[in-house]
């Protein structure tokens, strides 16, 4: 059946792909959803709400000591070698993503479109200072990486100021840029990849919809049910026979 997929990847203008967590859980990363995700801390709910990081840093910098500033050690998985392989091919237009873990960026791809924002840049909240995530990795790292006294240590910038990640936290708006683009490329694409994400987080998880409307072809890789499965021109469970379809059928060089 997969092979319906592949073809039609052959004979679309346009293709866009959108990756969800489950794209990441193949790296070894947790899902911030999952059994053992960071929406199980007690404290999830202030660790990315934008008025509880002006009050107190230190919420988020606890929560994320692991998650975020450990993304580093992450290398890409078969989703993202095998998207890179279809940009390389000519065949993958833009990756919409819901990611925040940098791996497709990683992974070589171009046109990545973070429409939760991510951490490759930090600004400082007085003064909008920017450093990048290796730069304040580096500070956590030179400053310990660990509680002192009880509190988690919190770069801040020679102005006083806090760095807080460009990730979209709870009462901050997403990315307009980013989601912009990213509407523009489910309505132009005929065939839309929807990989790694169930769909239930708005309003990115109404992207694919657009490309539906738009009279497109929308594929799932999920291995749970999604609110689109029956439209869905093909849809399949398993992300890593995905993978391998791909690079079969758009083998590299």
């Amino acid at each position: 059946m997969l092979e319906d997929m592949t073809e039609a990847l052959k004979g679309a203008k346009c293709v866009a792909a959108m990756t969800g967590a489950g794209v990441s859980t193949l790296c070894g990363i947790p899902d911030f959803r999952g059994p053992k995700g960071l929406y199980r801390n007690p404290d999830a709910e202030r660790i990315f709400d934008i008025g509880w990081f002006d009050r107190d840093p230190s919420v988020y910098y606890r929560g994320c000591r692991e998650l975020v500033y450990g993304l580093g050690e992450f290398s890409p998985g078969p989703v993202h070698r095998a998207l890179k392989l279809l940009e390389d091919a000519g065949r993958l237009d833009g990756i919409i993503t819901q990611n925040i873990d940098m791996l497709h960026q990683k992974a070589g791809s171009s046109n990545v479109y973070e429409v939760h924002g991510s951490p490759i840049v930090h600004a400082c909240r007085r003064c909008g200072d920017i450093r990048s995530f290796d730069e304040i990795t580096a500070m956590i790292a030179e400053n310990g990486g660990v509680e002192r006294l009880g509190e988690p240590y919190v770069p801040r910038c020679r102005c006083g100021g806090v760095y807080k990640p460009a990730i979209t936290f709870f009462g901050e708006q997403l990315p307009e840029v980013a989601f912009a683009k990213s509407q523009e490329l489910a309505m132009r694409a005929d065939v839309m990849l929807v990989l790694g994400t169930s769909l239930t987080v708005f309003p990115a998880a109404g992207l694919p919809r657009l490309t539906l409307q738009k009279g497109g072809k929308v594929f799932i890789v999920n291995a749970q049910p999604t609110s689109l499965d029956e439209y869905a021109a093909g849809r399949y469970p398993d992300l890593t026979e995905f993978s391998a379809a791909v690079e079969a059928a758009f083998p590299a060089g």
